[in-house]
């Protein structure tokens, strides 16, 4: 039987894949336990031929080719063709800490939860590079149910999938997937499974290195696709609010997250689409998609909603000379 399937996701990421490869082949797991589906996403670089000789060296590695149709669908096609008990998604520019995963694994394996969310570390190229040895945190795991891991630990600036041990069975069953051909896909993909999760488990044990800031990222720029996109995401997550029984206070916390998304596509929008007729199309584009679009929770909130439903020229004025900036996220 398959513990785990690992998907890692392939798209010009030459400079980083084989270390990311490297770091999966360093967790002290059983290679008969596990699979690494590996989806090459019509990748246009050398990222596949440079990791031939990994690949060639290891049974428990699958190469799934498809045209360039996005992270999303990668991360979808993979799922499809996984056979893991668990499913990781590592992003192919970060890093697994090495031993860092089979406690995790063990104790999903355990307990049948249907999610185990783990810390992380955040780091520069030059870290990366200088790195020696990381302290890891003791082991402790909190049993949670998904609205308490809602409440407590999702930061909607960091929805990241891949900090995450999914049971396969909850994916398929809840039928969670990434919105296709989308950025920012992380964001209605992580609030809908901890919403809909039952059982969960929370570590502080330290998992990933997310690497920041090269110039691949996909935070790197902007431009009206992208807007268009975190619109979309927009739209999805704001449909989580029809989910039945929700309690009032996750439905509060959930209006917050999507005002916490729509702040920084206007923070977005302020420093990379500068023409207005382009603002006022975005802006229409989201309005098809959630036409019912409004934030009710404070003044800040009150006064943002009344000025995009029918002063969006102005709202960008008093953002720009008032310094109304919400921080710059890495939604991965």
């Amino acid at each position: 039987m398959t513990k785990l399937s690992i998907i890692l996701p392939v798209y010009n990421v030459e400079r980083y894949i084989k270390p990311c490869l490297e770091s999966i082949f360093k967790q002290g797991l059983d290679e008969d336990d596990y699979e690494v589906i590996i989806v090459n996403d019509g990748t246009e670089d050398r990222s596949m031929e440079i990791i031939a000789d990994i690949i060639a060296a290891h049974t428990n590695i699958t190469v799934i080719n498809q045209k360039n149709l996005s992270l999303s669908v990668a991360r979808n096609n993979g799922i499809a063709a996984a056979k893991g008990e668990y499913i990781l998604m590592p992003d192919s520019d970060d890093l697994l800490i090495e031993n860092s995963l089979k406690p995790l694994l063990e104790k999903a394996l355990e307990t049948k939860v249907d999610l185990v969310v783990a810390d992380f570390l955040e780091m520069g190229d030059k870290e990366i590079d200088n790195l020696k040895e990381i302290p890891q945190k003791d082991f402790q795991v909190k049993e949670k149910t998904g609205y308490e891991l809602f409440m407590e630990d999702l930061n909607p600036r960091q929805c990241y999938v891949w900090r995450t041990l999914y049971r396969r069975a909850f994916i398929t069953g809840k039928k969670l997937t990434f919105v296709p051909g989308i950025r920012y896909q992380d964001v209605p993909f992580t609030h809908e499974a901890y919403l809909k999760a039952g059982k969960c488990m929370r570590t502080h044990w330290l998992l990933n290195i997310y690497r920041r800031g090269h110039e691949s990222a996909a935070t790197a720029s902007f431009n009206k696709k992208k807007a268009h996109d975190l619109c979309i995401a927009i739209a999805k997550t704001w449909r989580l609010r029809k989910m039945k029984k929700l309690p009032l206070s996750v439905r509060q916390k959930l209006d917050d997250d999507i005002f916490v998304s729509f702040s920084l596509l206007i923070y977005f929008m302020l420093y990379g689409v500068k023409d207005f007729s382009d603002r006022a199309e975005i802006f229409n584009f989201l309005r098809k998609r959630v036409p019912k679009l409004k934030f009710t929770h404070g003044v800040k909130q009150r006064v943002t909603s009344m000025m995009y439903r029918f002063m969006p020229h102005v709202y960008f004025f008093f953002r720009l000379v008032f310094k109304w900036v919400t921080p710059k996220p890495n939604f991965g």
